[in-house]
């Protein structure tokens, strides 16, 4: 297509060109002919460049397609958390490398129970971690939460229990320096009480054993602090069928401090009956048995009504008065039911009205006491007024109460 195009201005970067039907143009000077002044006729012809076109249509699909594969199909993969192992009072957790596409790591947390456990370090790098400090036999939930500059991703809950301490399936051994015969006998006993034995100190390792501490994974599990034990730790515990504590079974710990049970096998075989009582607490028995109730001991017979003391020789022991005396007559007999008072037992009155008796036998001292209320009636408190006293030459007999 030809246009002919009349020049009206010149400038520096801008052509006026003018139509037949008077209409303005702004055209490029520097494609005009460098002669071409006010009132110039050019032509121009136009055509349409298919060619041209159609690459740079390609050129642009090809950019968006490349756009679209790197940040429109790959993103950050969510963490792949699991147990690797776990104890009476810790786990072990691990997971997959992290994966992020095109975006940027901002954290990788660790959260226990729904609350924040800790901020991994370096999580492009370290892939597990071990929990302390948990209670036994207690169940625990974890998961990771990866924060991106492309949105944030957690991984799935995780449900992990603690063992029991009769469980060592989660002990895991690391052998160090041990004599032939010692080190046949450690994998023989970590084989039966069901632990695991790891040639090389790991974040799962959960004791060294060895008889003499050198090397470098004796160096590597001081450093990891991993408690360092003798042999004898691992029969311990096969011996009492539970983890025991490692407090005497240390290098440079005195084996006193051991504490041995009488394992698995004695503990299932002990009797249910009951061990013999001392002698001691068979007579208290028997004596609290045989002790009469309230109302027999209140209703009992007083041996101080049956002679009474004067009002004024209380607390008096004397002694008899002997058979060609003049002080007094003698003492009445005692009563059929009463047993004569041993020669060297004390007698103490300690009321008239209202009398306690407490007598200790002198061959049994640890027997409880036993005390007797005893209150005479008006009648016999006004007979007992009127008869003499004979307490002041005389002994006064009473009964030994057998307990």
């Amino acid at each position: 297509m030809l246009i002919s195009l009349t020049v009206g201005k010149v400038d520096a970067g801008v052509a006026v060109l003018l139509t037949e039907d008077k209409r303005l143009i702004e055209f490029p000077s520097i494609l005009l002919p460098p002669s071409i002044s006010s009132g110039s006729i050019v032509d121009i012809t136009v055509a349409r460049n298919t060619a041209s076109e159609a690459s740079a249509q390609k050129a642009f699909s090809s950019l968006q397609n490349s756009i679209l594969t790197t940040f429109g199909i790959s993103s950050p993969s969510p963490p792949v958390l699991r147990c690797r192992n776990a104890t009476q009072t810790s786990v072990v957790l691990e997971w997959n490398p992290i994966q992020l596409a095109t975006a940027d790591l901002r954290s990788l947390s660790l959260y226990r129970n729904g609350s924040k456990a800790g901020a991994i370090p370096r999580p492009m790098e370290i892939t597990s971690t071990k929990i302390s400090g948990l209670a036994v036999d207690t169940e625990y939930i974890f998961y990771l939460v990866l924060r991106t500059s492309a949105g944030m991703y957690s991984s799935e809950k995780l449900a992990v229990r603690t063992h029991k301490m009769t469980d060592l399936s989660g002990i895991t051994v690391t052998p160090g320096f041990l004599p032939a015969p010692l080190r046949e006998s450690l994998t023989g006993a970590v084989e039966r009480i069901g632990a695991k034995i790891a040639e090389t100190v790991r974040i799962d390792t959960t004791h060294f054993v060895c008889t003499e501490g050198r090397g470098r994974e004796w160096e590597k599990a001081a450093e990891m602090n991993i408690p360092v034990v003798r042999p004898e730790w691992v029969e311990g515990c096969e011996r009492e069928g539970r983890i025991v504590g490692v407090r005497g079974y240390y290098l440079n710990a005195d084996p006193r401090l051991r504490n041995p049970g009488p394992g698995v096998g004695v503990q299932k075989g002990i009797s249910s009956e009951q061990p013999p009582r001392p002698p001691m607490l068979q007579n208290r028995r028997t004596e609290s048995q045989s002790t009469l109730p309230t109302r027999e001991r209140q209703q009992a017979p007083n041996p101080l009504t049956q002679n009474p003391p004067s009002p004024g020789n209380l607390d008096v022991d004397r002694p008899a008065a002997s058979p060609g005396s003049e002080t007094g007559p003698a003492p009445p007999p005692p009563a059929k039911d009463t047993p004569a008072q041993e020669p060297g037992t004390p007698s103490t009155v300690r009321s008239v009205e209202s009398a306690e008796l407490r007598v200790t036998s002198p061959s049994e001292p640890d027997q409880d006491r036993v005390e007797h209320d005893e209150v005479s009636s008006d009648e016999d408190e006004e007979q007992r007024r009127k008869e003499p006293s004979t307490l002041g030459d005389s002994t006064t007999s009473f009964t030994e109460v057998a307990l």
